[in-house]
């Protein structure tokens, strides 16, 4: 059987480390915003060049608090897009503004710069772009759209941390960047996790009220706040993670390149780079008209594989009814054709070779 990611190879390599600093911390009885907490996020803004880290429960949280501490309410319109996981528009809901979904770039799967100009209304007050799969979104043209309208920028970094556009890190370039720590992530705990990162001295005084039941000082209460604090164990995990972050991502994307050389003559799409941001493969998806057929031959070999993500969200149940005029042609194309193969830092050559040749079967044979 091969996983879509092992984990438990990962773990073999970090075991010592991570048993070590859990022992260490039960026996400190140090559980709740402890010292492995504060360290993460001193070092997590160190690695992303941000002023300040405030680590949350999740990613979806990390999204939510984010849009609450960049002054989005109910009223506000957030455009967004369609093809991504629904936490990103459910934090937009949270908050009680509308997410406005647009359509993306047929090649970077990215939420479209165009688009995004055309769906500006008086009422738009934010752009949320997904670096979806790891790609960096177009940022120097989103950057420059907010600046045009005066909005705000909130960037959606589940899937991107470690991934940099032109030497800054995705996450760095917005108002504020949410990330992601679940466990199949390039940067993953084990169990769920998130970040908030903000460059704005305000924005960080109440994003960490808004992950403490809005408290600064125990017991005193400024305003309503969450229950939303990164577990001290799960820090632990994610420092001995982070020091190996680069290293992880360049192994991804090694392989992701090594995908693509093998499969260049079969009759399918694999992934595009834009050659300005450096994607970290969070996921190899590629297209191809015979999916279906691809899958099947995949699984009857318990080979991983899935498909990310099959309905697009202005077609979900939830919001069907509200964008029942909204038409995104190249979001509907991709998410009927889309496919991701296995892909991590663990990820070997013999292993590609095996899945390729499958692939290859199923197109050829």
């Amino acid at each position: 059987m091969i996983p879509m990611v092992n984990l438990k190879a990962q773990y073999a390599e970090i075991k010592d480390e991570v048993e070590r600093g859990l022992a260490e911390t039960i026996a400190n009885c140090s559980f709740i915003l402890g010292p492995n907490v504060q360290a993460f996020e001193r070092e997590c803004a160190d690695y992303l060049g941000v002023k300040h880290a405030i680590a949350v429960a999740s990613g979806t949280d990390a999204l939510h608090l984010a849009l609450i501490a960049e002054g989005i309410g109910p009223g506000d319109e957030v455009i967004t897009t369609a093809f991504t996981f629904i936490a990103t528009a459910e934090a937009i809901c949270y908050v009680g503004a509308k997410p406005v979904f647009v359509d993306i770039d047929p090649k970077t799967f990215n939420i479209s710069p165009e688009a995004i100009e055309q769906a500006i209304t008086p009422k738009t007050k934010a752009i949320m772009p997904v670096h979806l799969f790891g790609q960096p979104a177009d940022m120097a043209r989103i950057v420059d759209i907010c600046k045009q309208h005066d909005l705000k920028l909130i960037e959606d970094c589940c899937q991107s941390f470690g991934a940099s556009i032109n030497g800054k890190q995705t996450g760095a370039i917005g108002d504020a960047g949410a990330y992601s720590f679940f466990p199949s992530k390039n940067l993953g705990a084990y169990g769920d996790g998130g970040l908030v990162v903000t460059h704005s001295d305000a924005a960080a005084e109440t994003l960490k009220m808004l992950h403490n039941h809005g408290s600064k000082v125990r017991y005193y209460h400024d305003i309503i706040g969450y229950n939303s604090r990164l577990d001290e164990m799960q820090a632990v995990i994610l420092r001995a993670k982070l020091k190996r972050i680069d290293r992880y991502n360049q192994s991804r994307r090694r392989a992701a390149h090594r995908y693509s050389e093998l499969m260049a003559d079969l009759p399918l799409t694999t992934p595009f780079e834009d050659g300005v941001g450096e994607h970290v493969y969070h996921q190899y998806t590629l297209l191809c008209d015979r999916r279906d057929e691809v899958m099947k031959a995949l699984q009857e070999k318990e080979i991983g594989c899935a498909v990310y993500y099959p309905v697009p969200l202005h077609r979900q149940n939830v919001f069907k009814e509200a964008c029942a005029d909204v038409s995104l042609p190249v979001t509907e194309e991709v998410a009927a054709k889309c496919l991701s193969l296995p892909i991590c830092s663990e990820l070997d050559e013999a292993t590609i070779g095996t899945i390729v040749a499958v692939i290859r079967g199923a197109l050829q044979g």
